[in-house]
């Protein structure tokens, strides 16, 4: 079980004796297995037990995006989109963290980096650049968004079902972004050597 001991976001530190024991239980499986796989538990996990229902929603929420048998995208074009919008909203919490995961999921730390930099500059397949194209685009000109960003993924090859499964990971790294950037957790240490 994390321990809710440590200041580690502009937020006061969760209450464990306010977290319910059902919930608890969930967040322990999440941390349990950072902790075993990586040697280290993302800091996060021990910050949202503040408002623990919502925590467990962004869960849920995060799990519709990233369980592949029910989705049309792979996770690493997820994360890949995640990094764009990220260094797009100069998040370095989420840099730090999808950074980490993209590295463990493509083995090439070097790309990764690149990517998170100036995903420009990165060596793209035509539908990983359209991609990168819309999740930049709708973080920086949101009020521009039109049918052309559906056509253009349309036009590298994408499905419906892929640009809508897009546009909701989109919206869901701004929708972090924000959240994560107003709390300003401090992001653990393991994550900036991990996956290399």
């Amino acid at each position: 079980m994390a321990k809710y001991d440590e200041q580690l976001s502009y937020l006061q530190k969760p209450n464990p004796e306010e977290v319910p024991a059902e919930l608890q239980e969930v967040f322990d499986k999440f941390t349990d297995f950072q902790e075993k796989n990586w040697g280290f538990i993302n800091n996060l996990f021990k910050v949202l037990p503040l408002n623990a229902h919502q925590y467990k929603g962004f869960l849920d929420f995060k799990a519709s995006l990233f369980t592949p048998e029910t989705c049309y995208l792979s996770n690493a074009d997820k994360e890949m989109m995640g990094l764009v919008v990220s260094a797009t909203n100069n998040c370095a919490y989420c840099l730090t963290t999808h950074t980490d995961a993209l590295r463990g999921m493509v083995d090439d730390p070097a790309w990764v980096d690149t990517l998170s930099y100036n995903y420009r500059s990165a060596k793209l397949t035509p539908k990983q650049r359209a991609l990168c194209d819309y999740a930049f685009f709708v973080t920086a000109y949101p009020q521009e968004i039109d049918t052309d960003q559906v056509d253009k993924l349309r036009a590298v090859g994408f499905t419906d079902h892929e640009i809508l499964e897009a546009a909701y990971v989109a919206g869901f790294f701004n929708y972090t972004n924000r959240w994560v950037s107003t709390i300003k957790p401090v992001a653990n240490r393991g994550h900036f050597s991990h996956n290399r």
